[in-house]
């Protein structure tokens, strides 16, 4: 297994696998069983699914299709989207997912992450941060979908969530988002720096030098991906794919 983690982050809707672009103009990509068993065949060693509208429209999560999914998958899992409560998080956890992704409700209640670790271990507990610069160039974060934007300043939120308990941190750039453009190394940055927790790094990959980049220069532990696993290329039709290991650590190696 890779020692810095490659995540495929694929999106849901409901039960339609989704991609966005800064988080909105999703396009339909396929069906999410028969894209877990395309990652079971190349091998893959972890993945997270994301129902991005749960949230935003009050849903619960899927657990129809969540339980599918862990009936296929080989793999780790994490799910996230709609997780409101303990009893939501215990359900994804009990299904056969090795972590629960919180957003918009570990933001708005910070003892919700400290209930759920004390019962579970912080190892299943990521807490997921999607932000936005201002027109100052300041990093604001967003709930619900990226529709709301909060007050509390990046930094002590970091702070707040570790203190919580979180075990790992989803930092996503929603500019980036969906881009290709690369990851926000800056952004990435600010996480690594303040906080001891591992970091996964999301939105905007459109290269292997993105990935290493993120790792070598921002300090992620882990990236996570979403249009290069789900397209051919940029501007190109639908394609589930993933990298030879080899091409990976080639990019991680390279300064």
């Amino acid at each position: 297994m890779l020692q810095v983690r490659i995540i495929p982050c694929l999106q849901l809707i409901g039960e339609s696998l989704v991609k966005t672009v800064n988080f909105k103009n999703q396009r339909y990509i396929g069906d999410p069983i028969n894209t877990v068993r395309i990652f079971n065949e190349m091998e893959v060693d972890e993945l997270c699914f994301l129902d991005i509208r749960a949230s935003k429209e009050g849903r619960k999560p899927p657990f129809h299709i969540l339980k599918q999914i862990a009936n296929e998958a080989f793999m780790p899992m994490a799910y996230g989207g709609g997780v409101k409560t303990f009893e939501e998080a215990k359900e994804v956890l009990s299904i056969g997912f090795e972590k629960v992704i919180i957003n918009t409700a570990a933001y708005n209640n910070t003892s919700l992450i400290t209930q759920i670790c004390d019962h579970f271990g912080s190892q299943a507990v990521v807490i997921s941060i999607d932000v936005r610069k201002s027109l100052l160039g300041h990093y604001q974060i967003y709930t619900n979908s990226g529709s709301q934007k909060n007050s509390m300043h990046l930094t002590e939120y970091l702070k707040e969530i570790e203190k919580a308990g979180a075990g790992e941190i989803l930092i996503t750039s929603i500019d980036r988002e969906g881009t290709w453009s690369g990851y926000d190394i800056k952004l990435i940055k600010t996480i690594t720096s303040n906080v001891t927790i591992p970091v996964i790094a999301n939105g905007g990959a459109g290269s292997l030098k993105d990935i290493g980049q993120a790792v070598n220069e921002g300090g992620a532990s882990a990236v996570a991906l979403g249009s290069m696993v789900v397209y051919q290329k940029k501007d190109m039709g639908v394609l589930i794919n993933f990298f030879e290991k080899e091409q990976i650590n080639s990019a991680f190696n390279s300064k």
